[in-house]
């Protein structure tokens, strides 16, 4: 990773592993229950924890947790009725973001992305903030997979599958393994030693919600 550390944009910037567990309501946006964040900085050549935060939301009260979600996910409608909405959730996470400039990365970003663009009013900073998805970069560096899911990645990388995988915090930790990996691979493979060749790679955009859809979705909460 040392020929993007020597970047001074990608030196400068921190880069927050992020998470999202939702619930899926026929006809409606994904209401996230829980999120997981985890800040990495570059530090003598590689990327280095320098913090992370993680909470249960509670969802509206008319998207009940099902079946099927506990036994993905592990959470129950008890665990939630005591948690704080997301609007709450995410305007704690955004008040830990003292290291500016920023990007987001996800697996699958674009869900991230929906998720907090739909939030923007409460994370206005996390909402401005551009995205790398780590799909996209193992597809520009791992072409040989047949998917690129993340438990296929593990698999490829022989990071073993967490305790706990399906929510946010596992998730993220395993997520930024695979995205140091990814960046480790693709310099050695003289795919990419800037930060702009990373976005070029696998840059999201954040999604601009218009006014009237954002007001709807914040309605909800």
């Amino acid at each position: 990773m040392a020929a993007l550390t020597d970047d001074p944009r990608f030196a400068a910037t921190t880069f927050v592993v992020i998470d999202f567990e939702g619930l899926t309501p026929a006809g409606r946006p994904a209401e996230p229950i829980e999120v997981a964040a985890l800040a990495l900085r570059p530090r003598s050549g590689q990327l280095v924890e320098i913090g992370r935060f993680e909470s249960l939301m509670r969802p509206p009260a008319d998207v009940p947790v099902t079946a099927r979600d506990v036994q993905l996910k592990g959470i129950t409608q008890r665990m939630l009725t005591s948690a704080a909405p997301a609007a709450e959730v995410m305007a704690q996470l955004e008040a830990r973001l003292t290291t500016p400039p920023y990007r987001l990365v996800a697996h699958h970003a674009s869900t991230e992305a929906g998720i907090i663009a739909r939030q923007a009013e409460h994370c206005p900073v996390l909402a401005a903030t551009p995205l790398l998805d780590t799909l996209r970069l193992a597809k520009a560096i791992v072409p040989v997979l047949g998917s690129y899911g993340l438990d296929n990645l593990l698999g490829h990388y022989c990071i073993p599958k967490p305790a706990g995988r399906h929510r946010a915090m596992p998730d993220v930790e395993v997520t930024a393994q695979v995205l140091i990996r990814l960046l480790n691979d693709g310099c050695g493979a003289g795919r990419w030693s800037t930060l702009l060749e990373l976005d070029m790679a696998a840059g999201l955009r954040p999604i601009q919600l218009p006014p009237a859809a954002a007001a709807e979705q914040g309605a909800l909460f």
